[in-house]
């Protein structure tokens, strides 16, 4: 199973705005340029972000975008979700008329069984977590730089 492109800039450009928490809104240009990402397709993730109530928008000069929860609140599992939409590793777990042997597959039960852990993995993960994760390791890093 292998995350698309929208989902992991998506999980970027949710970073940046947990990074950016309680500090007003942060503009697509300025996430685009801290995170290497195009503003357009900032701007796509944002919209889809905001449809499913995890991301605010605010218009004009002073404008910008910020998280419309507290980052402790918003899963890494809700996020892909909408990003992603199913997490599952393949197509018979989410809809059963797509396969005849479904009471009889043994290797169904494997799949389902991959899809639970996985889930559950990412709920146990917030935007709060990526943040105090990030910035342990950015500091790790600045620990390790040598000034002359």
């Amino acid at each position: 199973m292998r995350l698309s492109t929208r989902g992991r800039y998506g999980m970027r450009v949710l970073l940046e705005l947990a990074l950016n928490y309680g500090k007003g809104p942060i503009s697509v240009k300025e996430i685009s340029k801290n995170q290497g990402l195009s503003k357009g397709y900032v701007e796509h993730i944002i919209v889809a972000l905001q449809k499913a109530g995890i991301v605010k928008t605010i218009r004009g000069k002073e404008g910008g975008c910020s998280l419309a929860r507290e980052p402790a609140k918003i899963s890494v599992a809700e996020a892909l979700n909408v990003l992603e939409g199913p997490l599952s590793p393949v197509e018979c777990i989410e809809d059963i008329r797509l396969c005849r042997r479904v009471k009889v597959c043994a290797v169904r039960d494997v799949w389902l069984g991959l899809k639970t852990t996985i889930e559950n993995f990412l709920r146990s993960i917030t935007l709060a977590d990526l943040v105090k994760i990030h910035r342990e390791k950015i500091g790790s890093e600045q620990a390790l730089m040598y000034y002359i």
